[in-house]
């Protein structure tokens, strides 16, 4: 039986419906490729590791991604560099490489961890992406000292998670509910994502 963290559960369970299968079948073939694979969390998305980090899934609004840490040394030619991962945007399980393709790349990952060979130096990005934060996410915080001095004290990574999901609301009534949330949430010092992090 494999051993499953109910945190990927979770994120399954509260992730889109069209991500829900693909999600699933991703975890089925991870597990059923490396029967000793461990399951965690981390950056607020599933990852599975073997001997290290291994590869991770995500689902975001319209479409999944599947990424191999070691992508450049697996398939440095084939992956699709259009979004997270080296599969772009999986909207269906049929995005997919077949099971067979899916189970080799898993297993070349697992030899280089047993190897311990590790990933290629990643480039830095020449200029970090500007954060921008909501005009009302802003004064809603100088209206809480608590909530205020925590943010300020959070990493930007940390602020661009509640900046998104601000802006990301597609009605007024979703925004205002996110909005005092993310208040509620900061001024007890807790990330946007706090319900995943470990203890």
């Amino acid at each position: 039986m494999p051993t499953l963290d109910p945190r990927v559960d979770a994120y399954i369970a509260k992730s889109a419906d069209f991500a829900q299968p693909i999600l699933e079948h991703l975890r089925a073939v991870v597990h059923a490729a490396c029967p000793d694979v461990e399951e965690t969390m981390k950056w607020s998305f599933p990852h599975f590791m073997y001997k290290g980090m291994m590869c991770s899934m995500a689902s975001f609004k319209a479409h999944c991604a599947l990424n191999f840490w070691k992508a450049e040394l697996l398939m440095a030619e084939e992956a699709n560099r259009e979004a997270m991962g080296q599969f772009g945007r999986i909207a269906s399980v049929k995005d997919l490489p077949p099971k067979k393709a899916l189970t080799g790349y898993i297993k070349k990952a697992m030899k280089l961890n047993d190897e311990g060979i590790a990933a290629p130096a990643r480039a830095k990005p020449a200029e970090p992406r500007e954060l921008a934060i909501p005009d009302d996410l802003a004064a809603a915080l100088r209206e809480v000292p608590a909530a205020h001095k925590h943010f300020e004290a959070f990493s930007p990574s940390k602020k661009r998670d509640y900046a998104e999901w601000i802006a990301e609301a597609k009605t007024e009534a979703t925004r205002t509910r996110r909005r005092e949330q993310a208040v509620e949430w900061i001024a007890e010092g807790k990330a946007r994502n706090w319900k995943y992090e470990k203890c």
